[in-house]
């Protein structure tokens, strides 16, 4: 998301159980949806719902975690790090914090063959 999201709609956000359990979920380890169904009691469905709404505020990070056997699967990363409401002068102002991770291994290398050994170590 550009620009930052309207006090409101984070508010409304975040006032949802379900988007709070899928943030402190993911906030510790990346989950695919599978595991947040059945660490949050929610049913697959409902994270996707709210999946899909976390991450068009850009609170939560998705990653293909690719396997051997041609399963690929999502994983979810909360990209959320804080979030805080002040009250000055007769208004209120918003602050959200991410995370501020690469997007994929290497991404800050600028030697190509660093990069490759970078990306390849993760893999």
């Amino acid at each position: 998301m550009s620009e930052e999201p309207a006090l409101g709609d984070i508010l409304d956000l975040l006032s949802d159980e379900y988007a709070r359990d899928i943030l402190a979920a993911t906030s510790t380890k990346p989950m695919s949806a599978q595991e947040l169904a059945d660490e949050c009691e929610m049913s697959k469905p409902t994270v996707y719902r709210r999946v899909e709404r976390l991450q068009a505020y850009g609170l939560l990070d998705e990653q293909t975690e690719i396997r051997t056997s041609n399963n690929h699967y999502s994983v979810y990363t909360a990209t959320l790090s804080e979030f805080s409401v002040a009250l000055d002068d007769g208004s209120f102002e918003s602050s959200l914090t991410r995370t501020d991770d690469e997007s994929f291994p290497g991404e800050e290398e600028t030697d190509t063959a660093d990069r490759f050994k970078r990306m390849w170590e993760d893999l």
